[in-house]
């Protein structure tokens, strides 16, 4: 009774409101001037338009970006150009491996990215990770966007809110990306190719970039083929400060003891400066077949496959404050420090004298590290009578994150030290001094090891649906169908090797092969330490090999190992429904949920069934197993109050199914921090009502004025606690206390509104303009996580036939990514300005420039507040130029 009662308030609000729009653009709009439908447009407006007219038709709560926009825009993979939309946020990263200058996932009105379901021509796609802590650690369901450029797409719909015929899996909406099919296209043949150079001004190199298309139909238009191609590689370069999470005093340290002040105080655990160096490439393409022997029989075949090779090394020259002032008990030296001071619960400077091992320096490489998706589709529709038509779709999808190696150095040396936590004001969040010289000073060896890692994702598919065409008074059309999918993630940790055979421990550090860039820094600002020395890849790998232990059986990491396989079943019934002026949408989907987690669960040597041949002691293989029935009802409806001004109103219950790290169990652990992260096998499904109303002017040529508000109440929701647990540690060669972050289940709600707006200017100027205010909480009050308050974005364009230019601003405020090493980790407010330029050459080639992040804005990080800073990045500007080639 209370979800109908506030579904008749909504309709209630929204038709007074339509009916006021409405009254007053009667009497102010102007006669109709039907020369206005003879304008012919080409070009970005013409894609405007194009979506304008899509969006226009559809009964759900619907953004559209086409082709046109993403060709023409500075957008290098789809969540770039997805940008753009009201309600849609992009993050540069998964998790833990920091902020990049390429968008990676994709959320919707400031949800989670886990919380948007991906699909591509309507099917599910897998996907891979190239960072190893993506592979095991945060496993989410959000596709890798860095796996998808721009050039596959023909258009792509975010819906926010739902129907019964879509895959469900959007708790706050969902992503269809569409792309080119051969028919489609208006000439018998056309060829498209570019070719670019990509320069970033942080590493100073530049790398090339090519992409190309060729379609083929028959004259008759009932055969066709339509292949792309694309190799893009570029040069990452990433100047960071870096402090890897807090930890509290305790009243038995023995800081505490000499000055009670400190008791519960926040210290940073380590502080350190981060060099990160990456040459990617990504090559893959896509092949549609399109056949229609009858003109009711279409049949669509579609494959696509896209791999990145990520090689990359990350230098972290850190300053271990857990070992300096962390109690006793735990190996740490338990510093009294000599000077302090402390804000907002947080030691923002300190000095230490001399402690052991208080420099730790990490020096990783990870060659191969690598991260693929691919599918293959078939598409059958055909019109079994005047009345039903019928559809059915099936198809295979595979994604892979691949560490095959990652030999890694970490050097230690003592030495008394001081440091400063600068927040988020100053250029650098944090700094650190130590003796003159002690960066290039005397070190041994603390600690070698390599990881081997492999995640894959794959799903097996297949899909019937059915419509009749009623055509009688208020029905028009019933639609029902059924779905299964056979889904199975695989993450196997099959080597986490340690040091040190061989007398290892013993080994004198290599001799250092250089040092980091004399730039390093430069554009964050403060007394950055640099000039360290550093090892080649090369010498990092050999002294591994000769002293560490990578043996398969006995260093098998199952703390980090699990398999999550689900049975996903759906079935739904949806009518279409309409008269003068009204249409819309109701129905049902019924989706049943079977899940069995394969977990690796810690165990003495005399348990049974337990396995004793991993150096991480014993464990015994544990299947945890669940099923889940949800019952989603919807419904949209789409009121036309006069030619040019739509209502639209929707209420629906979604559901989406907790991450895969979440739901597999898997721990992991960091050493030196002594942190960790684990799942919960237990965790149930995500479960929303959203209501979502909006109003929509289309007052001119590509013009729209609209305003949407939105409400979620998610009755079961995803969070992240923390609590101590004890492991045996290869590193401490004894049991250890962590501070674990493991899942749970509760309650939040989001609720907020859209403003956007487009409007041709004059003389081909324009501007498309847009903010989103979302406010999501938990049950506790926390924020949500992915959960910005703020979201802007403005475009101004101008075109002609001889050029075509964009300048793009978007905002993001600040919103909490996560849990990182048992730490808070927010990210925040963050802007960026990007350019593109294309000047027509002849009536084939097009000259192509593009800007991105023009401003240099840099991405920056805080832990509960911004007294804690956690991290500040520079990606620098990257710069592109080609040409492009069309016929």
């Amino acid at each position: 009774m209370g979800f109908g009662r506030t579904m008749l308030r909504g309709s209630a609000s929204v038709a007074v409101m339509l009916a006021m729009m409405a009254t007053a653009h009667a009497a102010d709009a102007p006669a109709a001037d039907d020369s206005l439908n003879e304008i012919v447009v080409t070009g970005f407006r013409k894609s405007i338009q194009d979506s304008i007219d899509v969006k226009r038709a559809q009964n759900a709560v619907v953004d559209v970006v086409s082709a046109e926009d993403i060709g023409k825009l500075p957008d290098k993979n789809v969540a770039d150009a997805l940008q753009r939309l009201p309600g849609v946020m992009i993050q540069s990263a998964a998790s833990g491996e920091g902020g990049f200058d390429e968008a990676d996932r994709v959320s919707i009105r400031g949800s989670s990215p886990s919380l948007t379901q991906t699909t591509i021509n309507g099917h599910g796609v897998a996907t891979g990770d190239w960072f190893l802590l993506d592979q095991f650690q945060t496993v989410g369901r959000s596709v890798s966007f860095s796996l998808l450029p721009s050039e596959i797409v023909s258009k792509t719909l975010v819906y926010k809110s739902q129907q019964a015929d879509l895959v469900e899996g959007g708790v706050a909406g969902s992503i269809d990306i569409q792309t080119r099919k051969p028919l489609e296209f208006k000439d018998s043949l056309t060829l498209q190719a570019s070719a670019e150079a990509a320069y970033g001004d942080l590493s100073g190199k530049t790398a090339p970039q090519f992409n190309g298309l060729a379609a083929w139909k028959n004259p008759a238009n009932t055969f066709g083929v339509v292949a792309q191609a694309f190799y893009e590689e570029r040069n990452v370069r990433r100047d960071g400060q870096e402090v890897l999470g807090y930890s509290q005093f305790a009243p038995t340290d023995q800081a505490v003891v000499a000055h009670p002040d400190l008791n519960g105080v926040y210290y940073p655990t380590l502080i350190g400066s981060a060099l990160f160096q990456q040459k990617r490439k990504r090559m893959g393409g896509d092949v549609d077949v399109e056949f229609t022997p009858t003109d009711k029989l279409t049949i669509d075949v579609n494959g696509f496959y896209s791999h990145m090779d990520a090689d990359n090394s990350n230098r972290n020259f850190m300053l271990w404050g857990a070992k300096i002032f962390g109690g006793t008990a735990g190996g740490n030296d338990g510093i009294v420090p000599t000077s302090y001071t402390v804000r907002n619960g947080t030691l923002v400077s300190a000095t230490a004298p001399l402690a052991t091992n208080a420099i730790v320096y990490d020096q990783i490489s990870r060659p191969g590290a690598a991260a693929e998706t691919s599918y293959i589709d078939t598409d059958i529709k055909y019109q079994a009578t005047d009345r039903l038509s019928v559809s059915a779709k099936a198809g295979y999808t595979y994604g892979l994150g691949d560490t095959p190696s990652q030999p890694a150095y970490e050097a230690v040396a003592n030495a008394g030290t001081s440091f400063a936590l600068n927040g988020l004001s100053a250029p650098a969040s944090a700094a650190f001094t130590i003796p003159t010289g002690a960066q290039n000073g005397n070190y041994s060896t603390g600690w070698a090891w390599t990881d081997v890692v492999t995640a894959q994702d794959q799903e097996y598919y297949g899909q019937l649906d059915t419509q009749y065409d009623i055509k009688s008074g208020i029905w028009d059309s019933v639609k029902a169908g059924v779905r299964y999918a056979a889904h199975q993630r695989n993450t196997q940790f099959k080597v986490n090797g340690g040091c040190c055979l061989n007398g290892g421990w013993g080994a004198a550090t290599p001799t250092a092969s250089g040092t980091y860039p004399s730039d390093f820094g430069a554009n964050l600002g403060g007394p950055i330490l640099k000039d360290i020395w550093t090892l080649s890849e090369p010498q990092i790998a050999a002294f591994f090999a000769a002293y560490g232990n990578a043996d398969p059986v006995s260093r098998y990491y199952w703390p980090g190992s699990f398999k999550v396989t689900e049975d996903d079943s759906a079935a739904y019934v949806m009518a279409n429904v309409g008269g003068a002026g009204w249409s819309g949408n109701f129905g049902v989907r019924f989706v049943d949920t079977n899940v069995h987690s394969l977990v690796y669960v810690g165990a003495t040597a005399t348990t049974p069934g337990a396995i004793t041949s991993s150096a991480f002691g014993p464990y015994v293989p544990t299947t945890i197993s669940h099923d889940y029935v949800n019952v989603l009802p919807s419904a949209n409806l789409k009121v036309e109050v006069t030619d040019d001004l739509i209502g639209h109103l929707a209420v629906a219950k979604t559901m989406a199914r907790p991450d895969y790290s979440a739901l597999g169990g898997s721990v992991s652990l960091n050493d030196v921090a002594s942190s960790g992260s684990g799942g919960n096998p237990n965790l149930k499904p995500i479960e929303s009502t959203n209501y979502d109303a909006s109003i929509e002017w289309y007052y001119g040529p590509q013009s729209l004025l609209s305003f949407a508000v939105f409400y979620n109440d998610m009755n079961s929701y995803v969070t992240f606690g923390t609590a101590p647990q004890t492991y045996y540690s290869d590193y401490y060669k004894a049991n250890h206390t962590y501070i674990v972050t493991t899942p749970t289940n509760t309650s939040a709600r989001n609720r907020g509104f859209e403003l956007a707006v487009q409007q041709p200017i004059y003389a081909g100027f324009g501007v498309q303009a847009n903010y989103t205010y979302a406010y999501g909480t938990e049950e506790n009050g926390s924020p949500m996580i992915g959960n910005s308050r703020h979201t802007y974005n403005l475009t101004g364009y101008y075109e002609n036939a001889w050029i075509s230019a964009h300048l793009s601003y978007t905002f993001r405020s600040h919103f909490l990514v996560g849990l990182d090493r048992s730490s808070a980790e927010n990210q925040d407010d963050y802007g960026t300005l990007d350019a593109s330029v294309n000047v027509p050459v002849g009536d084939y080639v097009t000259l192509s420039f593009s800007a991105l992040n023009i401003t240099d804005s840099q991405l920056k990080y805080y832990a509960n507040n911004t007294d804690q800073p956690r991290a500040i990045y520079d990606n620098g500007r990257q710069f592109y130029f080609g040409a492009r080639f069309k016929y």
